[in-house]
């Protein structure tokens, strides 16, 4: 009989997520104080001794424009919308190295949650490959994997765990991933608001119920029965809750934002499911203290189902050698 497993990811990508210059200026404080603030998540995890899952994007592992230039794959996305690529203008956008362009080189924090053991390097793909975006191909996408594996291998990291950007995902990428070792991914919840698509189908009424869903309970708890996905390969260990950063304009409905990550993760220590938490490092960069303040009192919920119900913080990678076994 499986225990209730806790799953947490981390989308770190930086600003491959977005790229263009407006966004640069207005969200780059969120990045900035993202990557001073990692250091503060990686001490709450290790005070609760939490296991956490870290996706990421190939290219933060790049010290200078010159790797960055000479890792190019020979197939990048052929987008039909060109400026959904990385590569689009690349040497104009990027700069020289980490201490002059914080935004799109990310070494230094690899490296930071590489002083803990305890956590998993898994991929964003290398460019931030959207797998569902009009003009791609499969053929493409499986030139980006086996990039990033490349890159992370000469970092002495073996990837075997995949979250798709923008949960963006299908059976003919699965395939790839597994041909290329992947053992695992974050799937989506199963309500149709959270149903993989192109951005072009993520329509205002979808978000608009992804958000209230944040607070008010429209989709259920979203655990997952591993007995479900024991026989597959890849594993799908589907998203849970999305947790939100801090807003302003919705604090007094913060307790209910943790009331509800909080009865879910009962839900899942009792029934012994999975219950899969995520969120980008940069969401922590503006509230800092407010955004801690809730990751902490999640944390301190489990310990308490951890003492309780053996409630088991793992990687991703760690429950997937769990489910081979058994």
């Amino acid at each position: 009989m499986h225990k209730g497993k806790f799953i947490i990811s981390l989308d770190l990508e930086l600003m491959w997520g977005v790229r263009d210059k407006e966004t640069k200026i207005s969200y780059g404080k969120n990045i900035i104080g993202g990557r001073k603030n990692l250091n503060e998540m990686l001490l709450s995890f290790d005070k609760y001794n939490i296991k956490a899952t870290f996706a990421t994007v190939g290219f933060l592992f790049h010290k200078s424009k010159k790797d960055f230039l000479n890792n190019i794959p020979k197939k990048t996305p052929s987008y039909l919308n060109k400026k959904l690529s990385p590569y689009y203008n690349l040497e104009k956008y990027i700069g020289k190295n980490e201490n002059d362009d914080p935004y799109y080189y990310g070494r230094s924090l690899i490296e930071l949650i590489q002083k803990y053991d305890s956590h998993e390097i898994s991929t964003h793909t290398y460019c931030h490959y959207y797998c569902l975006e009009e003009g791609q191909t499969i053929e493409e996408f499986e030139e980006d994997l086996l990039k990033t594996i490349q890159i992370a291998k000469k970092n002495n990291i073996k990837l075997k765990s995949i979250v798709f950007p923008r949960n963006q995902y299908d059976i003919k990428y699965l395939n790839i991933c597994k041909k290329n070792g992947i053992e695992s991914y974050r799937g989506s919840e199963a309500s149709y608001i959270y149903k993989s698509s192109n951005d072009s189908k993520q329509n205002i009424i979808k978000r608009a119920l992804r958000l209230l869903d944040s607070y008010i309970n429209l989709t259920g708890y979203n655990c997952c029965n591993l007995n479900k996905v024991k026989n597959t390969l890849p594993f799908n260990f589907p998203s849970s809750r999305f947790l939100r950063p801090y807003n302003k304009k919705l604090k007094y409905f913060e307790k209910l934002k943790f009331l509800r990550i909080k009865n879910a993760m009962t839900h899942a220590a009792k029934n012994k499911l999975l219950y899969h938490l995520w969120w980008h490092p940069h969401n922590f960069g503006k509230h800092l203290n407010e955004n801690i303040i809730l990751l902490e009192n999640i944390l301190k919920h489990y310990n308490y189902l951890n003492n309780k119900y053996d409630f088991q913080s793992l990687t991703m990678s760690d429950l997937s050698n769990e489910l081979k076994i058994k």
